[in-house]
């Protein structure tokens, strides 16, 4: 059996109220109205990144597809929906059958986006899936504003290991799913045993200050870790002082200490010191570990310094000053009529600002240079040129409300690794600076 399937705590049985009420408002209305099983098109996109930021990355998309497979209005969330009035009796007897029954298409978990990407496209009745919008932006928001921050602290860290480890900094649950996406970013392990479980991502840790501080002396504490964990395991020297702490650990641990972790003071300073001391003392294969509140740019600034890896933690379940990613899902096309075959006729708001939409159903490639660098994103309606025929990013996720398109966590880390060495080398810098390549947009013709 696989974790998915254990119903662990992490799981929520139903989605089907992790939506905001006006979804249930607006489909009574619709119902009502007779124009709720009209063919809708409905889109997740950005219309900007966050401030300075050159590229997004596309996390939730395994986590949007088991949110849909579980929206199920039970008995009990028909009660309460019937309790409050929030609902007529038609909406709820119509709720009691609900099920997805349309077709998902979207990026790939873990591929780049920029503005206007067309990142997730639900289509079917406007009832079924209007209801879905507020759980596939919560998720996708969350997730992605974590994989971005990741993405980034990946750069900064310059192939070097990063532990995520911030789940005491955020929701128990939100914990995970930071996890989770921090993993597709390029972190290696995460401290949170939750995430561990229900996604098998590596897991790490071994002792906090408040273990020193239980002992009656720190080479009291060193013996009792090592004892019960091996030579191997990681020592935290900085509860008191700093050289003391690490000529105790390796009297203790001898040279074959794994690692010694800093959570505090001049890292890049501390670093540096603790370093030649290892050596002096023989221990040249044991490991320093940097914590205390990093981002991308504290790792960047230990570049230089002899640092083995980092663990990070408000800062990444946070999106590093980014928690959300302003994605949102709007319906870009609609049937003209009733009838199943009924042609689309593309759809948007208008407004001013920055709020305006392209209406339409999209396709979007990413077009290359002759080096084979990503260039341009190009979202466009209508046939898709030629050109671009093998370019396209868009995949099927969901086939007639049956899920299509599920894969191990792994792929979606890889394929985002791969798609980041695909864009120009200016992406990974820190500095502010617009997206790295420019969204294009095209109209090839009737393609509704």
């Amino acid at each position: 059996m696989a974790v998915a399937d254990l119903g662990l705590p992490v799981d929520v049985p139903s989605t089907a109220l992790f939506t905001d009420q006006y979804e249930l408002t607006m489909l009574q209305a619709a119902l009502k109205a007779g124009t709720a099983e009209r063919r809708s098109v409905f889109e997740v996109f950005t219309r900007r990144l966050p401030d300075g930021r050159r590229y997004g990355v596309l996390a939730g998309v395994g986590r949007v597809l088991d949110a849909v497979e579980n929206f199920r209005f039970d008995n009990d969330v028909l009660g309460f929906l019937h309790e409050r009035k929030i609902i007529d009796g038609k909406t709820l007897d119509w709720l009691a059958g609900y099920r997805f029954s349309g077709d998902i298409w979207g990026y790939p978990e873990g591929e780049m986006y920029f503005p206007g990407s067309p990142l997730m496209r639900v289509e079917g009745t406007f009832a079924e899936c209007v209801l879905l919008e507020t759980v596939i932006l919560s998720i996708l928001n969350h997730d992605s504003a974590i994989a971005a921050a990741a993405s980034r602290m990946n750069s900064a860290a310059g192939g070097r290991p990063l532990i995520e480890m911030g789940a005491r900094r955020t929701h128990e649950l939100s914990a995970v799913a930071a996890s989770r996406a921090a993993y597709i970013g390029g972190f290696a392990s995460t401290s949170d045993l939750a995430a561990g479980f229900r996604y098998n991502i590596p897991t790490v840790g071994t002792s906090a200050h408040a273990f020193t501080l239980l002992h009656d002396s720190e080479r009291d504490a060193f013996q009792a870790q090592v004892d019960s964990l091996g030579r191997g395991t990681t020592l935290l020297v900085d509860t008191y002082d700093v050289a003391e702490a690490v000529r105790t650990a390796v009297e203790v641990a001898g040279p074959e200490l794994g690692a010694v972790r800093i959570d505090s003071g001049d890292l890049l300073l501390v670093a540096h010191r603790v370093r030649q001391q290892l050596d002096e003392l023989g221990a040249r294969d044991t490991k320093i570990i940097v914590t205390s509140d990093l981002d991308e740019y504290a790792i960047a600034s230990l570049a230089a310094a002899p640092v083995d890896a980092y663990g990070v933690g408000t800062q990444l379940v946070t999106g590093s000053g980014h928690p959300t990613s302003a994605m949102v899902y709007k319906l870009v096309a609609r049937a003209e009529s009733d009838e199943p075959r009924a042609p689309l006729t593309p759809v948007a708001k208008k407004a001013r600002g920055g709020k305006t939409s392209i209406g339409g159903r999209k396709w979007a490639a990413r077009r290359r240079d002759a080096y084979g660098v990503a260039e341009a994103e190009v979202v466009g309606t209508g046939p898709v040129p030629r050109e671009l025929a093998d370019r396209q990013l868009l995949v099927e996720l969901v086939k007639g409300g049956e899920i299509v398109a599920r894969e191990p966590l792994d792929a979606a880390r890889d394929r985002h690794a791969a798609a980041r060495a695909d864009l120009p080398l200016s992406a990974t810098q820190l500095s502010r600076g617009e997206p790295v390549i420019p969204t294009e947009y095209v109209h090839t013709g009737s393609g509704n």
